[in-house]
């Protein structure tokens, strides 16, 4: 149905552009029709023959008006339209009948023959110019005092309105591909986000889910509280997922961008991941700001991507969380003790990472992911705020460092939502995870 409504719309809209064309090319013919019989425009025509004149009778209001007239077929047909107005133009020179304004004519068909003759262009223009010797030899027979080089003057004069329309032929194709180009391009990175979404979405999710499952096959009577957890996880897949069906639906609604995760939700994750067996230890410093929701939806993928290749390649390792607020960006800092050389428990893509980067890079942001001197793995992000309105609160900040730190004299470090997890959550092995899967081990700091 959506297909055939853009043929339906493609077909409506050239009519439309093929009416406003006609209407268009209708008044300039209409107008120079009138003017060419004005005695006093007479004088601004084109003239070429120079021959004595003979007095305008019937055939000289007749190619008076066929100067003019086929103007209304330039755009549509103007290979047509030259022509009948260059014929039109040479016999009433070599008839010799007086000067008319509507000579001009033959300019604007040249002119139009350059700017929309799609095909056979250089025959046409051949076809002219031997048309246009031809002229020359009569007048030259007739007893003109024009020489070649008034002659040539004057075909310079016409190649010259040829060379123009031709020009502006080039730069609408080139307008016009250049278009094509944005639209394509602008397509693809709209293609990536939504890649980029989608990974990011399913890839955390469902590799929590995997790990629950996993784990709930050894915990015995307290499987429920594993497939609870694995209830929970797949609803917040299915919240995310109809946030992203809400975008791709096009409808050109921007009531969809308040449902995008921001960075209040990080609480969520980290405690996500702790029912996953994970110890998490969550830590922010400053206060929060408002953030652009781009910034925002940043800032809650590099948290979200790093617990899951946490949970990937560090299973039951400790993990740290660390968000710093700052005036005029976020720093986000994921850290992990566990082994880098440890097989994934989850296969992975490998271009979760990569799509964070390209996601930081286009907020004009940095973010940097590598192993730890001392093992671990850790990833770090930098992203700028594009909302520079920064309410009024307290006077100190968090110390804009890049390290992390364990708090700040000036501002604790407090945890977002849920308590922060210690590293006393039982840590798991790949035969024999323990866990309670329903409520997380660990003490509010």
């Amino acid at each position: 149905m959506l297909a055939n409504g853009a043929r339906i719309f493609r077909f409506w809209q050239g009519r439309w552009r093929a009416a406003h064309s006609f209407v268009k090319d209708g008044v300039l013919a209409a107008g120079l029709t009138l003017m060419g019989f004005v005695p006093t425009l007479s004088t601004i025509g084109a003239q070429l023959a120079d021959l004595p004149k003979r007095p305008a009778d019937a055939l000289a209001v007749v190619l008076t008006v066929a100067q003019a007239v086929p103007l209304v077929a330039r755009s549509r047909w103007p290979a047509a339209c030259l022509m009948v107005v260059g014929a039109a133009f040479a016999l009433h020179q070599a008839l010799s009948y007086p000067q008319t304004f509507a000579s001009i004519g033959l300019y604007l068909a040249l002119y139009a023959a350059g700017a929309h003759q799609v095909r056979y262009r250089r025959g046409l223009m051949a076809l002219m110019t031997a048309g246009y010797v031809v002229l020359t030899v009569v007048l030259v027979g007739l007893g003109s005092p024009n020489r070649a080089p008034d002659f040539f003057a004057f075909y310079l004069a016409l190649v010259v309105c040829r060379l123009t329309g031709g020009g502006l032929r080039r730069w609408r194709a080139e307008e016009a591909e250049r278009r094509r180009l944005g639209a394509e391009v602008a397509m693809a990175a709209e293609r990536a986000r939504i890649a980029r979404e989608l990974h990011d979405v399913v890839t955390h999710h469902v590799t929590a889910m995997v790990v629950q499952a996993d784990a709930a096959r050894y915990v015995g009577g307290e499987a429920g509280g594993g497939l609870a957890a694995i209830s929970d996880t797949g609803r917040r897949a299915l919240t995310e997922l109809r946030h992203l069906l809400g975008v791709l639906e096009a409808t050109g609604e921007s009531a969809v961008a308040h449902r995008a995760p921001t960075l209040s939700g990080v609480g969520e994750i980290v405690e996500q991941a702790r029912l996953s067996g994970q110890p998490v230890e969550l830590t922010e410093h400053g206060d929060r700001r408002p953030r652009g929701a781009d910034v925002e939806l940043a800032a809650y993928r590099v948290v979200q991507e790093a617990l899951t290749n946490a949970i990937k390649h560090a299973a039951g390792q400790p993990t740290t969380v660390t968000v710093r607020h700052h005036d005029d960006h976020l720093e986000i800092e994921v850290t992990n003790d566990g082994p880098t050389d440890a097989l994934p428990r989850v296969p992975s893509g490998g271009r979760g990472l990569t799509g964070l980067k390209e996601r930081v890079r286009m907020l004009d942001g940095d973010l940097v992911a590598a192993a730890r001197p001392h093992g671990g793995f850790s990833v770090r992000a930098l992203i700028p705020s594009r909302n520079t309105t920064v309410p009024s609160g307290n006077a100190t900040h968090a110390p804009k460092d890049a390290t992390v730190s364990s708090g700040n004299k000036t501002h604790p470090s407090r945890n977002a939502s849920v308590p922060s997890g210690s590293p006393a959550v039982p840590s798991r092995n790949a035969t024999n995870p323990s866990r309670n899967a329903a409520v997380p081990s660990g003490n509010a700091t």
